[in-house]
């Protein structure tokens, strides 16, 4: 693939102008700022609540990025970092009247600007694959936050939209990338044979989500609960799922069947992921899926073609035992028995992981190369459906076995039903 030119600042301004954003002060404004900036990926932020606002922060940081829109269905959310991107270009101008940030409660119209270039999506969970695929059929690069998707089908569907539009795609899953290298080291030391043949893997993240079952409360001023429910069956607001203003937690959307995967797919898209990565199962995945006895939420057993089992649960991150020692990788932590293991530096001739050290910028320099990012779609889709599996055990109760090359399960109807679900219209995509 070639790469994309990215806008310039003339075509830029007139796109915007055309839409009504900006005025004469920013023309002047703009026409004056340093020439580093005159060819700048646009980017646009659909989702700006706790984690969307994070990537504000993130994507403002970056020189060779201009933020050219943010989206969200509650209006003190969007209006908040409208604001805060207008105060920081602003700053870099010179100029306290920067007014060049558009803003939509309709993702849609975000998608309709003319010369965009790419986007972010930090919405809920159920809304990722919608908002993907939209963004790219519009030909808009993509970064999405994990966990990818709500249902394993709808990740097949993501990949082949990416792939048809040949946009890149990075999924959030930035311990591949960040965290002093902890996991990648953790990765390649592992696939060099450092603990032997793998035997067990523990993952230790929380549990699986529950059916929602929180009273109606009454709708808040500025807050669009038909498009915040877009493609999941429709109930009445809560709080507790969209919170009001400007919120600084983490919503508890990720509690609930209809909306997320649990606690074991928030945290688990990303320790399932490096365990994944670990087993060079990238593009694959377990082929049986044993729940525990009885309602117990933690102890799920998955079997790999070639033996290796991995435990849901144990200490959080991941645990990996082989026949010559042991790896534990966290966030913080990076430990072996014996500990010689991890303190024994790689060789020139051991093999090497995909290599970055910031996931945005990755990202971005893949636009620019238009090679695939370390977190690509079907790496995101892959991880994700090993959270979706465990919670279809958890909510089956009964064995599953699964095929990751047809990605269906054998000679399970009951659970083949549970790999999609018929999205709320008009959203079928």
């Amino acid at each position: 693939m070639t790469p994309r030119r990215l806008i310039s600042r003339r075509q830029l301004i007139k796109s915007l102008a055309a839409a009504g954003v900006v005025g004469p002060t920013l023309l002047s404004s703009l026409a004056k700022s340093r020439a580093a900036a005159n060819e700048r990926l646009t980017l646009g932020m659909i989702g700006v609540g706790t984690m969307g606002r994070s990537h504000v922060g993130r994507f403002l940081g970056y020189g060779d990025v201009q933020i050219v829109a943010v989206c969200d269905v509650v209006a003190d959310r969007r209006d908040h970092s409208k604001a805060k991107i207008e105060d920081h270009y602003g700053k870099q101008t010179g100029k306290g009247s920067y007014r060049g940030c558009a803003s939509y409660n309709d993702f849609r119209e975000l998608l309709a600007i003319d010369g965009l270039d790419a986007v972010v999506i930090a919405t809920p969970d159920h809304w990722h694959v919608t908002g993907a695929i939209l963004a790219a059929r519009a030909k808009k690069d993509i970064y999405c936050e994990k966990p990818l998707t709500l249902t394993i089908g709808e990740g097949r569907r993501l990949v082949d939209e990416v792939r048809a539009n040949k946009v890149i795609f990075q999924t959030g899953s930035q311990q591949r990338s960040e965290f002093d290298g902890k996991f990648r080291t953790a990765c390649e030391l592992i696939r060099n044979g450092r603990i032997g043949q793998v035997k067990t893997v523990r993952v230790g993240v929380a549990g699986p989500p529950v059916p929602c079952d929180l009273p109606e409360e009454t709708v808040p001023d500025g807050t669009d609960w038909n498009l915040w429910l877009g493609p999941a069956a429709w109930r009445g607001y809560n709080e507790a799922l969209c919170p009001k203003g400007v919120h600084k937690h983490f919503p508890a959307f990720r509690n609930y069947r209809e909306f997320a995967g649990g606690g074991l797919a928030d945290m688990g898209a990303h320790h399932f992921d490096i365990a994944q990565w670990a087993l060079e199962m990238d593009g694959s995945g377990p082929v049986k899926v044993e729940p525990p006895s009885g309602d117990a939420t933690t102890g799920l057993k998955f079997t790999y073609a070639n033996g290796i089992e991995m435990f849901h649960g144990g200490p959080s991150g991941c645990t990996f035992e082989g026949d010559k020692g042991t790896i534990y990788v966290d966030r913080s932590k990076l430990e072996s028995t014996p500990g010689e293991i991890i303190s024994t530096p790689l060789s020139a001739s051991d093999n090497r992981l995909y290599h970055a050290d910031d996931h945005g910028r990755n990202w971005l320099d893949c636009i620019a190369s238009r090679k695939l990012p370390i977190a690509d779609v079907e790496i995101g889709h892959r991880s994700a459906t090993v959270c979706h599996l465990a919670n279809l055990g958890y909510q089956l109760r009964h064995t599953l076995h699964w095929d990751p090359v047809k990605e269906r399960f054998t000679g399970d109807e009951e659970a083949n039903a549970l790999l999609n679900r018929v999205p709320r219209d008009p959203w079928k995509v």
